[in-house]
C-alpha cells in the first residue's frame, strides 16, 4: 500500500474516530481525514456499555485506548432483574459504562494527536467528493450514505424489529445494569437502565407495538412520551423526569450486508451491520471491525482489494456468531411478556440464557449464587 495513501473516513462516530486513530498513528505518512456531520459535541442517547471480555478484549489488541477510556467508567460486577416486584441478582456478569459523548471526546482527542484531520459539521453529500481518496472507510451509521449509494453492490439487507423503544436518560444512578419489567393497564413494559457518570443514567424503554399503540404513544411527541414513561416507571426511577435526546420511539433495525467491500469503499460498524441493544455489543462491534480491518490491510501492503477481502474472510465468522446471538437476544423481548408468567427466579433463568450462548455448566461457573438459588427453588 502506497506510503502516502489518502484515506476518507466518512462518519466521526466511535468506529470512524477509531481508524482514523490506529492508521494515522501506524502510517503516519498517510492523509486521514475524517468528515462528520454532526458538530463535535453532539451525539444521540446517552451512555454505552461494554462487557467484561469486551475490554478483555480491547486490552489484548489496543491496551492504549483501554487504559484511556476504563479510568472514565462506571464498573459492576453483577446485573439485576426486577419481576413481580421482586429482584434478583445474577453474580458475576460484569458490565463497564461510558457516556457516549465522553468516548467520543476521548476519541476525538486521540484522533487528533496523532494528526488525523477531523471536519465537522461537514454533510458529504456523495460519494463523487472523494474522487482523489485511495480508500473510503464508510463509517457512518445505519442510515449511511456511502452504503445506500450502492446497496446492491454491498448487497444489504434491513428489516425491523415488532418491539418499539425509546432511549432516554435520568440523573439517578442505579447500582448495577439493571433489567425492571412491569405490568400496566396498557400491558407490559420493560427498561434497560445502567448508570453511565456517578449521578447519570441511561434509561430505555420497550413494549409490544400493541402496549404502544395501547398507551397513545403513537400520537405523543418526545416529551409528552417521556412524562408517560416516567410515571409508568416512577418507582424504578423515584419520581425523577426522564432526560430526553433524539429520544423518539424506534424500532431497531436489523441490517446486515453480505459483500463488506466495492471498489475502494468499505463498510464498519453499524454501516455494516447492527446487534441488538440487549446484548451490549454495538461498540465493541464496531471497535473490533476497525482492528481487523487495519491488520489485514497491513497483511495485504501492496494489493487494496486482496486486504479487503482478508478483512470479510477473517472478520466475518466471528460477527456473523455476535449477530446471531444478538437476534436470539431480541427475539426473546418480542415475546417477554409470556415469559413474564415465570416466577421471578425461572424467569431471570429464561433471561440470561436467552440468547443460546450460555449452558447450565457455564452458568454454574459464570454465576454460581444465582444457580444456587435458581437450582434449590427448581428441587424444592
Amino acid at each position: 500500500m502506497e506510503k502516502n495513501m489518502r484515506i476518507a473516513v466518512v462518519g466521526g462516530g466511535p468506529a470512524g474516530l477509531y481508524f482514523a486513530t490506529l492508521w494515522k498513528k501506524r502510517h503516519p505518512d498517510a492523509e486521514v481525514r475524517v468528515y462528520e456531520q454532526n458538530p463535535p459535541d453532539a451525539t444521540f442517547g446517552f451512555g454505552v456499555v461494554f462487557s467484561d471480555r469486551a475490554l478483555e478484549f480491547l486490552r489484548g489488541d489496543d491496551p492504549e485506548t483501554h487504559d484511556l477510556i476504563t479510568p472514565e467508567m462506571e464498573t459492576w460486577q453483577d446485573m439485576t432483574l426486577v419481576h413481580r416486584g421482586e429482584t434478583v441478582t445474577i453474580d458475576g456478569v460484569g458490565f463497564s459504562s461510558i457516556g457516549r459523548l465522553k468516548l467520543l471526546q476521548l476519541l476525538q482527542e486521540r484522533a487528533s494527536a496523532v494528526g488525523a484531520d477531523l471536519r465537522f459539521d461537514t454533510v458529504v453529500p456523495s460519494v463523487a467528493e472523494f474522487a482523489d481518496a485511495d480508500l473510503i472507510i464508510a463509517s457512518d451509521g445505519v442510515n449511511s450514505m456511502v452504503r445506500r449509494s450502492f446497496e446492491g453492490d454491498f448487497a444489504t439487507s434491513l428489516s425491523y424489529l415488532p418491539n418499539k423503544f425509546a432511549w432516554y436518560g435520568v440523573e439517578k444512578p442505579f447500582d448495577t445494569l439493571t433489567q425492571t419489567f412491569i405490568e400496566t393497564d396498557y400491558g407490559p413494559f420493560n427498561a434497560h437502565h445502567y448508570r453511565y457518570e456517578p449521578g447519570k443514567s441511561t434509561f430505555l424503554v420497550e413494549c409490544g407495538r400493541e402496549t404502544w399503540l395501547e398507551a397513545g404513544f403513537a400520537t405523543m411527541g418526545e416529551e409528552e412520551s417521556a412524562a408517560k414513561c416516567a410515571e409508568l416507571f416512577a418507582e424504578t426511577l423515584d419520581g425523577k423526569p426522564l432526560i430526553t435526546n433524539k429520544s423518539n420511539w424506534r424500532n431497531f433495525p436489523l441490517l446486515w450486508n453480505d459483500r463488506w467491500s466495492h471498489l475502494n469503499m468499505v463498510l464498519v460498524g453499524d454501516a455494516l451491520h447492527t446487534a441488538h441493544f440487549s446484548i451490549g455489543s454495538g461498540t465493541r462491534l464496531a471497535m473490533e471491525d476497525v482492528i481487523a480491518l487495519v491488520e489485514a490491510l497491513e497483511a495485504e501492503p501492496d494489493d487494496l482489494r486482496a486486504g479487503l477481502e482478508r478483512y470479510e474472510a477473517e472478520r466475518r465468522p466471528i460477527v456473523e456468531k455476535l449477530v446471531r446471538a444478538a437476534t436470539t437476544s431480541a427475539r426473546w423481548y418480542e415475546d417477554f411478556a409470556d415469559h413474564m408468567k415465570l416466577a421471578p427466579l425461572d424467569f431471570a433463568y429464561s433471561y440470561i440464557t436467552r440468547s443460546g450462548r450460555i449452558d447450565d455448566e457455564r452458568l454454574r461457573a459464570l454465576a454460581p449464587k444465582f444457580m444456587d438459588s435458581y437450582e434449590n427453588r427448581s428441587a424444592a
